[in-house]
């Protein structure tokens, strides 16, 4: 694909797709980012690949047998209330949690689960849903899935295939009228660089860090950080991120390390979340600090840079 002058209609409104793998993920990977962006008049729209049915409880004052037997449901209603608190549009894709194997050898994954589908099969579904949307822009993870579970990587393989489908009328002719994004990118939320700002703030604040283990584990992994071509600031709306987080009662301990630096920390050491840009169809110039950069639209975007 080659950058392209893109056909817009005058006074459309941006919009953004983020595509991740469980409940939950949309909270603690961009969530500022599309709480800014829908509240600046961009409509944003979060898919959820699977259902998380097989994800543990990770805050244990939800381990309860009610909530194991019903988890479905719960996850449900926890991802309906973090849509609401981000004021996002929300479409769950219909594929099936494939669980995080442990142990030495780990085990299979499960029968039917979304890491083992047909790819063709659940990138007809995703296409589907950016046909009826028409994204911009789209987000989802890099390669190694943002960490290896089996559903993030597949959540890439199936953004990528269906990134390349869209805009062609010769693939799922049956899946709706083709539509080209404009703009793909990884989200990094986790770089190195990140993660030592906040381990310098606690040390100067002579506040024992959480995170000198996770920096000292960091020594032969790669730095997603180094990728990065856009930082988009959206200090304003981390309180929105965490509050959706908690949202997501099952997989958030409220005492976990999320939320050890404070917002005012944060804001001051590190106030943007970052992205890689992946594709490109329109001309921009990195860095940036915005995903609809080279996008010429008439109305909000104007209207929010001049503001």
């Amino acid at each position: 694909m080659t950058p392209t002058e893109p056909v817009l209609v005058p006074g459309e409104r941006p919009r953004l797709m983020t595509v991740h793998a469980h409940p939950d993920d949309e909270s603690s990977k961009g969530a500022a980012s599309s709480a800014r962006y829908a509240d600046e008049g961009h409509d944003v729209m979060v898919v959820t690949c699977t259902g998380g049915e097989r994800g543990s409880i990770l805050n244990p004052a939800m381990d309860r047998p009610d909530v194991l037997q019903n988890m479905t449901a719960v996850r449900n209603a926890e991802m309906a209330r973090a849509a609401e608190i981000l004021g996002v549009q929300h479409v769950w894709l219909g594929f099936v949690d494939s669980g995080l194997p442990e142990g030495d050898p780990k085990p299979p994954l499960p029968e039917g689960c979304f890491a083992l589908g047909d790819v063709e099969e659940q990138t007809a579904a995703l296409v589907r849903v950016i046909r009826e949307f028409r994204p911009h822009v789209i987000v989802t993870y890099d390669e190694n899935g943002g960490y290896p579970h089996p559903d993030h990587i597949r959540t890439h393989v199936v953004s990528m295939a269906a990134w390349e489908a869209a805009g062609d009328p010769a693939r799922f002719p049956g899946a709706g009228a083709p539509w080209q994004p404009l703009k793909l990118y990884y989200g990094h939320g986790f770089s190195r660089g990140r993660i030592e700002a906040f381990h310098r703030a606690a040390l100067e604040a002579g506040e024992e860090s959480p995170y000198g283990e996770w920096l000292e584990n960091w020594k032969d992994r790669p730095d997603p950080g180094i990728r990065v071509t856009t930082q988009v600031p959206c200090a304003e709306w981390f309180s929105r991120r965490d509050d959706a987080l908690r949202a997501h009662a099952t997989q958030i301990d409220p005492t976990s390390r999320f939320f050890f630096t404070s917002l005012e920390v944060q804001a001051r050491v590190w106030p943007t979340e970052d992205y890689e840009l992946v594709h490109s169809l329109v001309e921009t110039e990195t860095p940036e600090d915005d995903l609809f950069t080279g996008i010429p639209f008439e109305g909000a975007v104007e209207q929010r840079r001049a503001g």
